[in-house]
C-alpha cells in the first residue's frame, strides 16, 4: 500500500522537474533575441498651400483709413489675378480697427489715427504657382500696399496631406530593412534568425527636405517623410 503513494510522489517530481526544465530552455531560448531598426524615407511634393497676405491701411479719420484699404484690397486681388490664382481660391479673413486715441497708453497728445488690419488667404494646390506668386510678391509693396507679419509667418505654408497613402509601402520598406539587418547579425553571430519577438512600427515625420539651421518643414514644397521601425527578432 505504500508503494503507491510513493509511484505518486515520484511521478509529480519527475513532471515538475520536467516542467520546470521546459521553462527554463523557454526562458533562455526567450532572452535570445536581437533589436534592429529599419528606416524608410521617401521624397514628397506639398498638395496645398496656405498663403496669408496681411495688410495694413492708416488714416487721420476712419473713412480715410477704409479708403487706404480698400484700394490695398484691390491692389491684392489684380495681383492674383495675373498669378493666374483664380478668386475662388482667395478668402477675406480677419479685420482688426484700431484708433490710437481709445489707447490708455498712447498718451493724450498723441494725434489720433485708424489703423486697419486685414488678412486675405489664399488656399491652393496649385503649389507651382503659388510659390512663383511669393517670389513676385514686392510687386504688391511697389503699388503701396503696407504687408505685415504681426500674425504669423507671411509667406506661404505647404502642407502634404497623402500621408497614409504612402504608409504601408513604407512600413514594408522599413520592416525588410530591418529583417536585412537581422540577418546580418544572425550570421555574424553564428546563430540561426527566428520568428518575430516584438514589433514597434514608429512614428512617421514629415521633415523639411533640405535641413538646415532657420529652414523649417512647412516653408517648403519638398519634404521628406521618414519612419524608424523596430522589431525583436529571436535567434536560434
Amino acid at each position: 500500500m505504500r508503494i503507491v503513494p510513493a509511484l505518486i510522489i515520484g511521478l509529480s517530481a519527475i513532471i515538475a522537474a520536467s516542467l520546470l526544465s521546459e521553462g527554463l530552455t523557454g526562458l533562455r531560448t526567450a532572452d535570445r533575441y536581437v533589436t534592429v531598426k529599419g528606416v524608410a524615407e521617401r521624397e514628397v511634393q506639398a498638395d496645398l498651400a496656405l498663403w496669408p497676405i496681411r495688410f495694413v491701411a492708416t488714416g487721420r479719420s476712419l473713412d480715410e483709413a477704409q479708403k487706404q484699404a480698400r484700394s490695398s484690397r484691390e491692389a491684392i486681388m489684380a495681383f492674383l489675378k495675373l498669378q493666374a490664382i483664380a478668386p475662388s481660391a482667395v478668402e477675406l479673413q480677419r479685420l482688426d480697427v484700431t484708433d490710437t486715441r481709445a489707447n490708455p497708453y498712447s498718451g493724450n497728445n498723441s494725434e489720433q489715427q485708424y489703423i486697419i488690419n486685414q488678412t486675405f488667404m489664399v488656399r491652393s494646390s496649385s503649389i507651382d504657382r503659388i510659390r512663383q506668386a511669393a517670389q513676385n510678391v514686392s510687386e504688391l509693396v511697389d503699388s503701396g500696399v503696407v504687408l505685415s507679419s504681426d500674425y504669423g509667418p507671411s509667406g506661404p505654408t505647404y502642407l502634404f496631406s497623402g500621408l497614409n497613402d504612402i504608409k504601408p509601402v513604407m512600413i514594408a520598406e522599413a520592416t525588410a530593412a530591418a529583417r536585412e539587418s537581422a540577418q546580418q547579425f544572425a550570421r555574424d553571430a553564428e546563430a540561426e534568425l527566428g520568428g518575430l519577438r516584438r514589433a514597434n512600427q514608429g512614428v512617421f515625420q514629415i521633415l523639411a527636405r533640405d535641413q538646415a539651421p532657420g529652414v523649417s518643414e512647412p516653408q517648403q514644397p519638398v519634404k521628406t517623410v521618414r519612419v524608424v521601425s523596430t522589431f525583436d527578432y529571436y535567434l536560434e
